[in-house]
């Protein structure tokens, strides 16, 4: 997500290699076949496959209908991303990240776009000038000090389209720093009716923005992505600011999962109205930037994130 300030000053796009491919299998619901008999045939419980397919554990599956049946490790994975495993919690002031890719497990989605992870030498200054910005938007979008020293293993979101910086040729850290800025990634998982309901509530489709914050967080308020996005619809620290100055009417709490979906609710119902209720142009402007989206048309990883979300929002009433 970005803040519509820095959409119109630079495009950003994706810095980080293609994500690693996926061990799941698709299968399609015969006549009679429940969700528990599909994934007891693949010695998985119900609600493993419930959750990678973005589905309630009870729910009735349709004939016809395709599931995804994740790998032992992919399933695992999904369960830990929606809150289902136990996390240990993270301090914000100087959190080692939890660096989620922004897609659904084992959707084959794109990572974060514009990803970049601090190295040793780098700093503010200079990687704003070999991406082509001003240190003061740089920092605005991350929820920098722009006068404070730059940690090595900070995630960051970089511009798209800008050069890679020089440090990127160096290997990355293996520790990551999150700025301590809003929104904070605290513990909690939202559930897919109650998002619904705070989307209706600020003006964005339920049914989308329930699928944005599946393929975004899993409804998890802890995943930090590897830009440097937070919470269940991993917003960025200056779209945080942003909306809170511009489109929130109450003041909003960082720490706050439910406040977290208002904020990605709002954005999106903003970029809704940008693009005359294109659901589909909003979507890729959510994960692209509307302004890079206009002017560069969408981006690969783009389209597989639209079409990701567009097959979710069905499993959510859209």
């Amino acid at each position: 997500m970005r803040p519509l300030r820095l959409i119109a000053l630079a495009a950003f796009a994706a810095l980080l290699a293609a994500p690693a491919a996926s061990a799941h299998v698709a299968h399609t619901v015969a006549p009679g076949e429940t969700l528990w008999a599909i994934a007891a045939k693949s010695n998985l419980t119900t609600r493993t496959v419930a959750v990678f397919n973005g589905i309630s554990a009870d729910a009735h599956v349709v004939a016809g209908s395709t599931l995804q049946i994740p790998s032992i490790a992919e399933g695992a994975d999904a369960l830990a991303r929606a809150g289902m495993v136990a996390a240990p919690a993270a301090a914000p002031a100087t959190i080692k990240a939890k660096v989620a890719s922004t897609a659904v497990a084992g959707a084959g989605a794109p990572r974060a776009q514009g990803a970049y992870v601090v190295r040793p030498g780098d700093t503010l200054g200079a990687l704003a000038r070999q991406t082509g910005v001003s240190v003061t938007q740089m920092a605005y979008v991350n929820g920098l000090d722009p006068k404070k020293a730059l940690l090595i293993g900070t995630v960051l979101k970089l511009p798209n389209g800008a050069p890679a910086p020089a440090g990127a040729a160096k290997p990355a850290p293996a520790a990551r720093v999150v700025p301590a800025s809003s929104p904070l990634p605290t513990a909690g998982r939202m559930t897919a009716g109650r998002i619904q309901q705070l989307a209706a509530e600020h003006g964005a489709p339920a049914s989308l923005a329930a699928a944005i914050a599946w393929q975004e967080s899993g409804f998890n308020n802890s995943v930090v992505s590897s830009a440097n996005a937070r919470g269940v619809m991993q917003v960025m620290p200056g779209t945080w600011d942003w909306v809170q100055k511009n489109l929130a009417s109450a003041r909003l709490n960082p720490s706050s999962a439910e406040d977290n979906v208002r904020a990605g609710s709002l954005y999106l119902a903003r970029l809704l109205r940008e693009t005359g209720g294109d659901a589909r142009l909003a979507t890729a402007g959510y994960y692209q930037g509307l302004y890079s989206v206009k002017s560069r048309g969408m981006y690969d990883d783009t389209k597989r994130y639209v079409d990701n979300v567009m097959a979710l929002r069905a499993r959510f009433g859209g």
